[in-house]
């Protein structure tokens, strides 16, 4: 992979996870226990009947969306730390190069497609 496009993979993975970051940021607060860790707020909507169950499903809802925004952070940061180490755009099946078609379009890929397919059961 040249250069310039491992720049340019490397800029869109920074801008997302400041992205993930920031949403993530609306809802949970950062674990100073665990790293990478979010934890959601319990909302406080008031102290009627209606508004605890409405709590309770937010607060639900919330624990849902902070595991997904997370899993999908620890992937940003797992590909810029393979940046960094020189190890981007690799296999982590069968050691050979990522296409760079693939990384543009999904610059968190760990695998190549072939290697995705048969994974998959579809090669």
């Amino acid at each position: 992979m040249n250069k310039d496009t491992l720049e340019k993979i490397g800029k869109s993975l920074q801008q997302e996870e400041e992205r993930l970051v920031s949403e993530l940021s609306n809802f949970a607060r950062q674990d100073s226990n665990i790293a990478g860790n979010f934890r959601s707020e319990f909302p406080d909507f008031g102290e009627d009947e209606d508004e605890n169950a409405a709590e309770v499903a937010e607060y639900s809802d919330r624990l849902s969306i902070e595991h997904t925004l997370e899993k999908q952070l620890a992937d940003v940061r797992k590909a810029l730390s393979s940046i960094q180490k020189g190890t981007y755009g690799t296999c982590k099946h069968c050691g050979n190069p990522i296409e760079e078609a693939r990384l543009l379009i999904r610059p968190t890929s760990t695998s190549c497609v072939s290697c995705k397919k048969r994974l998959k059961g579809e090669a």
